[in-house]
């Protein structure tokens, strides 16, 4: 007899099987003999469709809502069906005595092969391997401590709660603002806190008032000095009257030396990158989106193998990951890591709490390098980016500290304080794997803050003469507009922008990783791009008008990060056995009721004030222009026709003229480059021209850009159906 362990991945089932010696492949398998392995590819079964329930869910009315199931159906994933069966044949297969379970270790992993079970009405035992890591190692480890499956009946249970909770709230919610207002709207726990958060940062900027400050400076023995306010500590005033003062006393005064402070400071690497950490950095650096770094991830993690699991939220690794670093420096030292890792592998490797400690590895470790060798001319140039950053990060946590003298200097003019300050550097340390390129993310410094410059030495007491002083000036800033890289991590910590100041959902949110997951995060910002909820003016996000009136007509309490800490919460109890599965989903159903009647009850108007006079060619109605994430569009109004057409899209063809990234124009019977300086250019020409420049424009490549534009603009995004199905669940 054997055991069936099913794994969440195809890469995860073959490292199982290598471990265990399934060698022998079947189908949708790989058979050992006291193990078969087979996978999912994430989830195989989901929660059923409205209309799988009543016909009557097929037309979207008012009338039909709230829909109530009694009980949540599971169906099939249609695209990955066949995987589904051939698993399904295999539960039942005569020699197999028990269910090992070897999803991921944590509440999402849980459900992905329950759900299987139960679709299949699978009733055999079950155990469970539960691993933060795939190291060989780790699972030999973890197959010979398995655990009674029973143990994680309630981590089961709050998992299905939370996914059938997002199903009530969302597919509810969602059906009532579209059928209520006739526009593709929706909302959900995790989507509309994201609007309402990047709402509350324009009101707050579109609010903020300028204020002018003022400061002193002046240049003594060679050194930069900034006045400082004594009673305050402030390097600024908003009286200018005060700072013009200061300027009067110090006028043909010199500046004398009160003390001068030496302490020896280090600086520790920055921590290993978990996917959030990542994605912010990328964009940050590359300009990629959320969407497009996980999707990179993803490649090198599956295709070329050199790096681990992505969807992580752990920045550090576990001990039994230790012992593998020295294979991992091999793997990954070519190129132009060869020396920096060469240099590691002569010595012992150092580690430490800052990034190895169990306690802080939840369902998967840090994102490192595999023990796979990398052939770096087999990535694409956004590859390379990615693999890049995360091997200097890993080569960085095992080099010594950074190491430097902090020099702060204060000096006395005219009975004033100045204060000077600078570093000398004492031993690169970790920086040397950045090779001078490093860039720290500067925390908000205060206006007129003394800079770190290179100091003379200087003795307590030394006199100064003044070279020159001057009055500083400038106004205070407004908050910045969101990024993809700071929104990123306002969903991760959003604390801030709770409206009730309540101290357990803010520490609740803490635990629970703030709004989505790390896996889910990227795709709710995509698709508030997508649904026109929001739209990127070079790299900062501001919200529609579409988004502003969605605000005002979505019931209160979806707008906070409150409901999703109150739900954590509450999951928690269920997982822990302290709140019953059916209590949190009672209260769920009331909640969706509750919603429903809002809405209906609700007195407010939606107007589209995008409105063209273009018709739609299908349905005769007015056509809507909206700005995609990286293209120009018209979109039919009624959200049942589904039409739309790209007007112009976005390239990285840059402009001859002012070097700025031009946009494309579809329209016409050939395409054309636009640029904003009043340039343009047909394809053709284009083309002809960069050939003869030496770049040419590969054919395939532009055939392959032309294919999938039409396929894009086939797709019907004005779909309310297919848009609400798509991203219900949001956790």
């Amino acid at each position: 007899m054997k055991s069936l362990v099913i794994a969440e991945k195809p890469s995860v089932a073959r490292d199982i099987a290598r471990v265990l010696g399934c060698r022998q492949k079947g189908n949708g398998c790989l058979e050992g003999g006291a193990y078969t392995v087979t996978w999912a590819l994430g989830h195989l079964v989901t929660l059923a469709d409205p209309e799988e329930y009543d016909k009557k869910y097929m037309k979207w009315e008012m009338s039909t809502l709230p829909m109530m199931p009694e009980k949540m159906k599971l169906v099939v994933i249609g695209q990955t069906a066949k995987q589904y069966h051939a698993v399904k044949t295999l539960l039942f297969r005569g020699d197999i005595r028990d269910i090992v379970i070897a999803t991921d270790a944590g509440r999402e992993g849980e459900l992905v092969a329950r759900w299987i079970l139960e679709k299949a009405d699978c009733k055999k035992p079950i155990r469970r391997l539960w691993i933060s890591s795939v190291t060989d190692k780790a699972i030999q480890d973890g197959f010979r401590n398995l655990r009674d499956g029973r143990d994680y009946d309630n981590l089961y249970r709050a998992a299905a709660a939370r996914a059938e909770a997002d199903w009530l709230v969302g597919m509810n919610g969602t059906r009532a603002l579209t059928c209520k207002y006739n526009a593709q709207l929706s909302c959900g726990r995790v989507q509309t806190p994201t609007l309402a958060m990047i709402a509350a940062r324009e009101e707050e900027i579109r609010n903020f008032k300028p204020k002018d400050y003022f400061g002193v400076t002046l240049k003594a023995g060679g050194v930069q000095w900034t006045w400082k306010d004594e009673k305050s500590k402030s390097y600024r005033s908003f009286q200018k009257e005060k700072a013009e003062s200061v300027l009067r006393d110090i006028s043909g005064e010199g500046i004398q030396v009160v003390t001068v402070d030496h302490k020896p400071k280090k600086t520790s690497a920055p921590g290993l990158y978990d996917l959030t950490t990542l994605q912010r950095e990328a964009n940050q650096r590359y300009g990629f989106s959320a969407k497009e770094t996980l999707n990179i991830m993803q490649r090198l993690y599956e295709n070329h193998k050199v790096l681990t699991y992505p969807r992580t939220d752990s920045r550090y690794i576990g001990k039994d990951v230790v012992p593998t670093i020295k294979e991992r420096l091999k793997a990954c030292g070519t190129g132009p890591y060869k020396k920096l890792a060469g240099m590691l592998l002569n010595k012992p490797i150092q580690t430490n709490a800052g990034f190895v400690d169990d306690k802080k590895v939840s369902d998967h470790h840090a994102i490192i390098p595999t023990e796979q060798f990398v052939q770096l001319d087999h990535m694409t140039n956004e590859e390379r980016k990615i693999y890049d950053m995360v091997v200097r990060r890993f080569l960085s946590v095992l080099y010594p500290p950074f190491l430097y003298d902090q020099v702060n200097m204060e000096g006395k003019a005219g009975g004033h304080s100045f204060s000077a300050s600078g570093k000398v550097v004492k031993s690169q340390g970790w920086k040397e794997v950045y090779e001078g390129s490093y860039e720290e993310e500067e925390e908000e410094a205060e206006e007129l803050q003394p800079k770190d410059q290179r100091l003379p030495v200087l003795k307590e007491g030394e006199r100064l003469k003044i070279e020159n002083a001057a009055l500083a000036s400038g106004k205070t800033k407004p908050p910045a507009r969101f990024t993809e890289a700071t929104l990123l991590a306002a969903m991760e910590n959003p604390v801030k922008y709770l409206t009730t100041r309540d101290a357990r959902a803010a520490k609740t949110l803490g635990e629970t990783g703030g709004l989505g997951t790390v896996a889910t995060r990227a795709d709710i910002i995509e698709k508030l791009f997508n649904t026109f909820l929001m739209e990127k003016k070079g790299n900062e996000i501001y919200i529609t008008s579409k988004a502003r009136q969605l605000l005002e007509l979505v019931p209160g309490d979806l707008k906070k990060p409150e409901l999703t800490a109150d739900w954590e919460r509450r999951l928690s109890e269920i997982a822990n056995g302290r709140m019953k599965q059916e209590t949190f989903l009672k209260d769920i159903r009331e909640y969706a009721c509750e919603i429903v009647d809002e809405i209906k009850t609700g007195d407010g108007t939606f107007r589209h004030d995008n409105i063209t006079n273009k018709i739609c060619p299908q349905c005769g109605k007015r056509l809507l222009a909206v700005n995609g994430k990286n293209s120009k569009m018209l979109v039919c109004q009624d959200r049942e026709c589904g039409y739309r057409e790209t007007v112009s899209r976005t390239t990285n063809a840059r402009c001859p003229k002012c070097h700025k990234r031009m946009e494309m124009l579809v329209k016409g019977k050939e395409e054309t480059f636009v640029c904003a300086c009043g340039y343009k250019e047909k394809l053709s020409a284009f083309q002809a021209r960069r050939e003869k420049e030496g770049a040419g424009v590969n054919k395939r490549d532009v055939q392959k850009y032309m294919k999938q534009q039409q396929k894009e603009a086939k797709e019907p995004v004005n779909n309310a159906f297919a848009q609400a199905l798509a991203g219900i669940k949001l956790d």
